[in-house]
């Protein structure tokens, strides 16, 4: 894949944290399921005992998967969003929009989504917002409006308990079949994913429905790991949802990290760091403890064969002493339902149902 340097100015509305290539330079040193560590400015050990202490290792951790995905931009000046509307269609008392809105890149890139707005909206009234991010499939964020296959339909069933929901495209997928990865500035697919996804987050704050302090976000597979990503650098994000979306790179596959190489992903893994889970920079370890003290619900089912439950366990309490550090512990929420990769009724009821807590959120059904 094509590396490019990436413009200098490039910016979100409403940014919560900018960052850049400046970050100081990951932790390889340290064993990345060690969250209780950090460095020090010379490079030395030291214990993670207060939030500052943790403070310093998340930056590290940021850092580091800016070392595999490439820098998010540091934006300068407001992009308009510029959304324009193609079509509405009401099912079950829902709003469903296909749009368009500009990235961020300033390169006439434009990120197709649906937007679903709720029932009995009042005027004047905001909800709570969800972004819906689609597990892999050819249909993209139609799979989430429930027209693909069965247990993933989440972004229309959120709509229909009362929130209003983003769900876009990711590129190569949907309306952006056709994207091309070499032809973009980012290091890879994955950080391009990022900063749409943080553009929907301003697109939903744009929103006279939307109350812009209760916004979350979901996904499933693909979509599960992309919903982690984003809100590890979209502090604005109060909940974040992933079913089948992770599991320590050692234990993806016997540490076989050849599925995370394609252009959609990070290249670097291949290129850079050899298809060594020892070298690559970051790990989901430290994905999850960097969420905190945020809300965190994961759905790791017993059988799936992408994301190995074993690993999942291993890191849970890892990842734990983190949120009971900075008095979240009950906002980590670890599941293991009994099926393979999968979304299951029961579980996605409990995950809503969390989701509502975290953004105050009364379902409407």
């Amino acid at each position: 894949m094509q590396t490019h340097r990436f413009l200098p100015c490039l910016t979100f509305a409403l940014l919560v944290a900018t960052l850049s290539a400046a970050e100081p330079a990951p932790p390889t040193q340290l064993d990345h399921s060690q969250l209780m560590v950090y460095l020090d400015d010379a490079g030395r050990p030291q214990p993670v005992k207060t939030a500052a202490d943790w403070a310093v290792r998340r930056r590290q951790i940021l850092a580091g998967m800016q070392q595999a995905m490439g820098p998010l931009p540091k934006f300068e000046r407001q992009t308009p969003l510029d959304p324009r509307e193609t079509e509405r269609v009401e099912d079950d008392g829902v709003v469903r929009i296909k749009l368009s809105f500009a990235s961020a890149d300033n390169t006439g890139d434009r990120v197709t989504a649906h937007l679903y707005l709720p029932a009995g909206l009042k005027p004047g009234e905001r909800r709570a917002a969800m972004l819906a991010l689609h597990p892999t499939g050819a249909q993209g964020k139609d799979i989430v409006a429930g027209l693909g296959r069965a247990n993933r339909g989440y972004g229309l069933e959120l709509a229909q308990r009362g929130y209003v929901v983003l769900a876009p495209d990711y590129p190569s997928f949907g309306e952006l079949a056709d994207y091309d990865f070499a032809a973009d500035p980012y290091v890879s697919g994955t950080m391009k994913g990022i900063v749409n996804h943080m553009r929907g987050v301003d697109l939903l704050q744009s929103r006279a429905e939307v109350a812009p302090e209760r916004i979350g976000v979901i996904g499933h597979s693909l979509g599960g790991h992309n919903a982690m990503f984003v809100g590890v650098f979209d502090e604005r994000l109060k909940v974040v949802v992933s079913s089948c979306g992770w599991t320590p790179f050692h234990d993806y596959y016997g540490g076989k990290l050849k599925g995370w190489t394609s252009d959609r992903y990070m290249p670097l893994i291949r290129d850079q760091y050899g298809l060594d889970p020892d070298r690559v920079p970051f790990d989901f370890y430290e994905v999850v403890a960097a969420l905190a003290p945020r809300a965190f619900f994961s759905a790791s089912p017993e059988r799936d064969s992408n994301f190995e439950v074993a690993g999942v366990r291993r890191a849970e309490p890892k990842a734990r002493e983190v949120y009971e550090l900075l008095g979240a512990g009950n906002r980590l929420v670890v599941r293991y339902p009994q099926c393979e990769h999968d979304f299951p009724p029961d579980v996605r009821r409990e995950a809503y149902e969390f989701i509502d807590k975290i953004l105050e959120h009364s379902p409407s059904r």
